[in-house]
């Protein structure tokens, strides 16, 4: 089970890593970060990646659909019986790079999620997709 600093320095193995950072998207506030930022400033990366997190957990043109038709066959409909927020992770494309999002699920309250800042030339999005979510499932936050 990883901590901060090693599931940071494990994101960065992924091919075309640039920066990661762990932030706390209520606070705006890295808990930590590693390699580049995209305009310089870990800090205000943190802030910014926060807005566009918050955003996206708080805006109810994510939330599940309601279905009702499993209910039926006594099913509780996809996304029903799911705890947590709506959204599982966030994808941006810019012309020089890939912006990943991912959120932290934690047996407390919780409102973290591991950024990642891909080269767009050398970043393999869907295996950095797939490594961000195990990070995330392994993470250890105390």
């Amino acid at each position: 089970m990883p901590g901060i600093d090693e599931c940071l320095y494990e994101a960065m193995t992924l091919p075309g890593a640039r920066g990661a950072a762990i932030v706390d998207w209520t606070s705006g506030l890295a808990l930590g970060s590693v390699g580049d930022s995209p305009n310089g400033d870990y800090e205000a990366t943190a802030a910014e990646t926060a807005e566009v997190a918050r955003a996206a957990a708080e805006y109810q043109a994510f939330a599940p659909v309601d279905d009702t038709d499993d209910t039926e066959s006594g099913h509780e409909a996809d996304g029903a019986d799911r705890k947590g927020l709506p959204v599982e992770d966030l994808m941006l494309t810019t012309q020089s790079g890939f912006h990943l999002i991912r959120y932290v699920e934690t047996t407390f309250d919780s409102s973290v999620f591991l950024y990642l800042w891909l080269d767009r030339h050398n970043g393999n999005l869907a295996m950095a997709r797939i490594r961000l979510r195990s990070l995330a499932e392994r993470l250890v936050l105390v």
